[in-house]
């Protein structure tokens, strides 16, 4: 009985090494991401032309968001852009701000759109919309709830132009408004450094190719020739697989830093987090059920697993060499996991530490959610997205390769 409970012991051991070489891969990745990623406003500008831009601005039940994004626009400087907003079916007073706006700024362009088709995800058909009104060469996505420096439109330009670009996207400052997504966003973002680096969608070698959904500026022509939002119409992440088109289309494109210079809001509050982490598993499990279910196991492994082993090792004493050796792996792996959540609150997010402190708490928020998500992926509202309740049985989802 004791073999057996040495064997098994071990074979823990095992998996709590290979979960602390998985760490020391993912904060070598993250430092090196941070280091190397170019940011927006740091190049050699030889740009010479001020190419009209159209910016795309869908909005749905936006009323305490909108307003904010629409003062960052309007003070742009910039000189050729217009600013197309799309009102999204709203029930709250989104529509009536956005006229308010246009009636004042003569850069402003409104646009009602007409009732969502079947098939369609709602922000995607909005931008559909807000295409038919454009007038540029160039065409700025931004959403509703994210605010610009004054010069981020001049320097996105510049630099598409200088490093003859079909795409650009800038990694904005996530905002956190709330504890439970302060405490959960560091656990997620520790993952964005390794597959979907910027270091990896800027490798025209690699595959990976993706956009930040509150800034990505492309010429419209490049647009155009990967489908438009028509072409990821069921889409729930839109910006990942807009960007997915584009690089393997194989136009040039390029992803940079710019949290000084873009604010955007990532969850709002407990709901809409949720729903966001629904969002993130969803597509995988559509493409390959036994993926997505592999890659549940891993992220709870890889993030939950260690704190309950270490606190089980030691409120259990044991004389057995195999136990303690099982405490000091949970120690080291779970001391790992902190060191990234550290990193990732100071560097990545600008977060206060305190909020790392809660990492076994973020950690399996982040598992539940995406629990949530394999288990209704197939129901007929697997996802609730500003007030509209969408079901993805029958459409499978390319925004993210398992």
């Amino acid at each position: 009985m004791e073999l057996i409970f040495d064997i098994f012991i071990y074979s823990i051991i095992a998996i709590l090494i290979a979960i602390c070489v998985a760490w020391v891969f993912l904060i070598k990745s993250m430092m090196d991401s941070f280091r190397l990623t170019p940011y927006l406003d740091k190049f050699e500008n030889k740009s010479k032309s001020f190419p009209k831009v159209s910016i795309i601005l869908p909005a749905r039940n936006e009323e305490n968001y909108v307003g904010e994004c629409l003062d960052s626009l309007i003070k742009q400087d910039y000189q050729n852009y217009e600013i197309i907003v799309i009102n999204d079916s709203s029930d709250d007073s989104t529509w009536k701000i956005i006229l308010e706006y246009a009636k004042n700024n003569s850069k402003i362009i409104p646009v009602n759109a007409n009732p969502k088709p079947d098939g369609w995800m709602g922000k995607n058909w909005a931008c559909m919309e807000g295409y038919q009104k454009v007038t540029g060469d160039l065409l700025l996505f931004t959403d509703a709830d994210t605010k610009h420096s004054k010069n981020v439109i001049s320097l996105a330009v510049s630099h598409l132009i200088s490093f003859d670009l079909d795409a650009l996207s800038a990694i904005p400052k996530m905002i956190t408004l709330d504890f439970w997504t302060s405490i959960t966003l560091p656990m997620i973002s520790t993952f964005l450094h390794t597959r979907f680096s910027a270091l990896n969608v800027n490798n025209p070698s690699k595959k990976t190719g993706y956009f930040f959904g509150s800034f990505f500026i492309m010429k419209k022509e490049t647009y155009e020739k990967i489908g438009m939002h028509e072409g990821v119409k069921h889409e729930i992440i839109e910006d990942g697989a807009l960007g997915k088109k584009v690089k393997e289309a194989g136009f040039k494109m390029k992803m940079v830093r710019g949290e000084h210079l873009i604010d955007a809001v990532w969850a709002r509050d407990k709901g809409t987090l949720w729903d966001a982490l629904k969002r993130l598993m969803i597509p995988l499990y559509l493409q390959s059920e036994k993926i997505a279910i592999g890659i549940f196991f891993a992220v709870l492994f890889l993030l939950f697993i260690p704190f309950p082993i270490f606190l089980t090792s030691v409120l259990i004493p044991t004389e057995l060499i195999s136990t303690k050796i099982l405490c000091i792996t949970a120690a080291i792996a779970s001391i790992l996991i902190y060191i990234a959540a550290f990193i990732e609150v100071k560097i990545g997010l600008g977060l206060k530490l305190r909020y790392a402190l809660f990492a076994p708490l973020g950690s399996i928020v982040v598992v539940l959610g995406f629990l949530s998500g394999l288990i209704q992926a197939k129901s007929s509202s697997s996802i609730s997205w500003r007030g509209r309740k969408y079901s993805m049985k029958d459409h499978t989802q390319n925004s993210i390769n398992v």
